[in-house]
């Protein structure tokens, strides 16, 4: 409450400072660069800041629960809590809106790594520019093939930690290393920043419950 009372309070005086520059026939360049610094800011608070570097995981849920407009995000919430009966309706609306064959591509492969349809990922896979997650999907379709060895190799190519990471926690998890699992998802949640970190949180908190409490 005290945070969201300092935040009118600055923005009242934004808008008071703009009205003060109006009324005195400030120059128009400086009344619009002033309003869109003043955006910005705002942009980079409420959006930018918790897609990509938020690491409290209350926040980042509060964030993106409020996210039913923008499909795009919101499938985020949808898919780390497993609220089947939305998945199917959100992805409509992304296909609807999203009509870039790749970016498509990048949201079917995350539907079919929900769903565990490994057909659909293969299907999605060449559609998706070179990438870490290109190469991400790739090794969990060589680990869903039993080709650990070449998965490994793979999964080298991959330049996020938080991805890495990842994928060695469930190639020691489906070989029943547990203690190693764990190990690789305390990397990759302390590593990770934003929605991602949300994702791997909310993931671990049901497989391996154990991490959860040793995230810094």
């Amino acid at each position: 409450m005290r945070k969201s009372w300092w935040e009118f309070v600055i923005y009242f005086v934004a808008l008071i400072f703009f009205l003060f520059m109006l009324i005195n026939e400030y120059s128009p360049v400086l009344i619009v660069g002033v309003v869109s610094v003043t955006i910005l800011i705002a942009f980079i608070k409420h959006v930018f800041y918790p897609l990509v570097f938020e690491k409290r995981i209350d926040r980042l849920e509060s964030f993106l629960s409020k996210q039913q407009n923008t499909p795009g995000t919101y499938i985020i919430y949808v898919f780390a809590n497993r609220l089947d009966d939305e998945a199917e309706l959100v992805m409509e609306q992304i296909m609807q809106k999203y009509k870039r064959r790749t970016t498509q591509a990048q949201f079917k492969a995350a539907y079919g790594l929900y769903r565990k349809d490994m057909f659909a990922i293969r299907q999605a896979v060449p559609h998706i520019g070179l990438s870490d997650y290109r190469t991400y999907y790739e090794t969990v379709l060589l680990l869903e093939d039993g080709q650990r060895d070449r998965a490994r190799e793979r999964l080298q190519f991959i330049k996020k930690q938080w991805m890495r990471s990842t994928l060695l926690a469930g190639i020691e998890l489906k070989a029943e290393n547990r203690d190693i699992a764990i190990h690789h998802a305390l990397e990759a949640l302390n590593s990770s920043r934003g929605v991602n970190r949300y994702v791997l949180y909310k993931e671990y908190e049901r497989v391996l419950p154990e991490v959860i409490g040793h995230i810094s």
